[in-house]
Parts: structure tokens; sequence; C-alpha cells
């Protein structure tokens, strides 16, 4: 039952706080001391989030509500009503500062990654770059500043750190120039400044004999129809692990044989050809899932992604230890035997691992560059992967072959 403004004004105060709650997420706090303020309960990105409103009596019931509508138009509209609150703040007193256009640019693009992906990058920026340059004019803020702020981390040892936060900031410097408020992102001028970060090691298997053993495992696992499809089509299409288990329905293309979806990680459209073999894996889950958002559902609820775990897990119970197979390990599979076995050439798989390429120009390529040659490629791969699971004698080609 929603409130009425003589609900509010016989609520008396207890021992505890108490709640009244009126509609879609808007209710009020009674403190012991008689105070009574407005909340937003919402949930963004997975996380349930609480936002002020203001304080009754100045705060009215209908100017609570309209405060709410608003901050649910911009759920609406992907923004985290929080943050955007940050960022509001943050134009009122600072200008069009680093800080400032960061947090409109986090604000915008969050809601397309990870609870845990976006909390470290805002960390990373509220941490290592905003406290250096955070409060000047992004328009004035030169490449020498740009580098001091990169290597007081990387001058911690932090190099891998070091190379995302400067990635970050191009980010935001690239924003900064789309929205009108920068010319250039002097990020650009920093390239080699940095000694090359080695990265994080994920565990893979690469020999072809043991890839057929994983995928003959793989083919015997008895647990959930769910889990099983995901497993099979992980070294099959080998997107980032986070990609696979968030696919959506409404992202595949049975028609063309495509998914299509962003790549949180450099938030750019990607397209990931689907093989004869793909298709049908699909195919079957698609009567049990297929009436919902997600490929891939979770156990509890389906309106949630399958958890990060589940893959991991699964093949630790099919006895595949940590040290022989990550998820990440089925890109690095694929990446090295389509290279070395196949002898496919290296920026169609490249471009098919979603990573940055570029022309000989400096241009990168778009989603649909060697597009035709890729679905090749994935259809060959596919029909490869079932040719070492059946145990036949695989010549390997010889690159250029």
């Amino acid at each position: 039952m929603s409130l009425t403004n003589t609900t509010i004004l016989n609520a008396k105060p207890g021992d505890k706080t108490i709640k009244l709650y009126d509609e879609r997420g808007l209710y009020m706090e009674v403190s012991p001391n008689g105070g009574k303020w407005w909340r937003l309960k919402y949930r963004f990105n997975g996380k349930e989030k609480r936002l002020s409103l203001g304080v009754y009596p100045d705060v009215t019931l209908k100017v609570a509500r309209e405060r709410r509508d608003k901050s649910r138009k911009l759920l609406a509209d992907g923004i985290d009503p929080s943050e955007n609150r940050k960022a509001q703040k943050l134009t009122n007193n600072g200008g069009n500062s680093f800080k400032v256009i960061a947090r409109e640019w986090f604000a915008k693009y969050s809601a397309n990654w990870t609870t845990d992906h976006g909390g470290r990058i805002i960390r990373r920026l509220e941490r290592d770059v905003f406290p250096w340059i955070g409060d000047k004019p992004i328009a004035q803020i030169t490449a020498p500043e740009l580098l001091s702020v990169i290597q007081r981390i990387e001058k911690r040892g932090a190099l891998e750190t070091a190379h995302r936060a400067l990635g970050n900031c191009g980010q935001v410097f690239r924003y900064a120039i789309a929205t009108g408020r920068a010319v250039r992102d002097v990020s650009g001028d920093l390239r080699g400044a940095l000694p090359p970060a080695k990265g994080e090691h994920f565990a893979a298997i690469t020999e072809p004999k043991q890839v057929a053993e994983i995928l003959r495992a793989i083919d015997g696992y008895e647990g959930s129809l769910t889990v099983r499809c995901a497993l099979r089509l992980a070294p099959l299409v080998f997107v980032r692990p986070g990609e696979l288990r968030k696919a959506e329905w409404t992202d595949i293309d049975f028609d063309k044989a495509e998914w299509h979806y962003m790549v949180t990680k450099t938030d750019t459209k990607h397209i990931v050809p689907l093989s004869r073999q793909v298709v049908e894996i699909l195919k079957e889950l698609q009567p049990l899932t297929g009436n919902g958002r997600y490929v891939f559902p979770g156990a509890r609820s389906k309106e949630r992604p399958m958890s990060d775990n589940a893959i991991l897990a699964a093949m630790r119970r099919m006895g595949i230890s940590k040290e022989e197979m990550s998820g990440h390990g089925f890109r690095a599979m694929a990446r090295t035997i389509l290279d070395e076995v196949l002898g496919v050439r290296p920026d169609f798989i490249e471009h098919q691992l979603a990573h940055a390429v570029r022309d000989p120009n400096g241009r990168a390529y778009n989603r649909t560059a060697h597009l035709p040659e890729r679905k090749k490629m994935m259809q060959d791969w596919s029909d490869y992967l079932d040719k070492l699971k059946a145990g036949a004698e695989v010549i390997p080609l010889r690159r250029g072959a």
C-alpha cells in the first residue's frame, strides 16, 4: 500500500529505525530521534543499492516520487543514479575536470560491465589517477603530466595496473573528445613509454592429443544440460568466459549463423560466426532456456546469468586441474593451434579473439573485417576439434599451406 501524507505525519519514532514503504522502491526511514529521510532502493548491474532523495518535510511526498521517477528513468537508460549524482555534483563544483568526465563516462558505460570489472576500474581511477589530475580541466592535461601519474603506479611494482590505468585514461579522453570537451587524446602520445606488461598467465592445454582428451571429457560430463552446453561451446567459440556466460538469446542470429555482442573490455561490437556444431548445441539448449534472457541462466534465478564459477567447477569435477586448464585457456588453445597447426593468418585469429587490430595506417579495423574468412576459419576449427575428439589422425598443416 502506498504512503499518504497522513501516514507520514502520524509516523512516530521507535527504538530502532522504522521503514515506511511507498511504491517502486521508494520508502521513508524514520530514525529514533524523529528524523525522516527519503530513500530509493534499486538494483544496478545485479547489485542492490540505496539512494538518498532528501529529508521530510523539506522534500514532500510528491517531490520524493518525482525524484524517484527521474532516478528510475536513468536506470532505464542504463545509468546508475548514484554515479550520475556524483558526476553532476562534480560538474557543478569543478567544470570539465578529468574527474567529472571520468565519472560521467563510468556512469554511462558501467551498465554493460560486470560489477567486479566496473569496481576495479573506478577504484583504479580513484586511487591512482584522481588525486593527481582529477581536478584539472581535461583539455589542459599534457602527455608528460599523464605519464608522471602512470609512472607512480609503475614505480610501486604494479606494471600491469599501470598499463590498465593508462588504457582507462585513454577511454576517458576519447569520451571527452566525443562530447566536445577535449580535442585530442594525449594518452596516445605515451605509446611505448611503459615497458611491456607480461600479463597474467592462464593455464591452457595446446597439444592436440591433450586437447582431444579434454574434449572427450567434456562430452562425458553428466551435470546439467545448461552447464554441459556451455562447456561444449567454450572451445568452439573461444570468447572470454564472462562473455560466454552472459550470452543473450536476442544476440543470436540463427539465419546468419552469427552472435553479436559488445566486448566489455574494449566497449566495441563483435561478431562470432557460428559453426554448424555451435548452432546444433544452441538449438539443443533453446527449448530449455530460450524463453528467457540468458542462453546460460543461473541455477537459482533465470534473471541472472550463470555464475563465474560454474564452468570452472564443472572442469574440476571432471578431473581437469587448474594447472591444466582455465576458462581463459580455451582462447590460448585456439590461438596456438589455429596459428601453429592450421596455419591461419594471425590477423584473422586476433580479430576473432576481439583483440585490437590495426591496418597499416594505424586505423582500427571494424567488426566485419575479414568476416567471410573468419566464418570459414570457425567452421574449420569446429571440424578440426571433431576430428581430434574422434581420435582421427589429423595431419598438421604448415603455415601458408
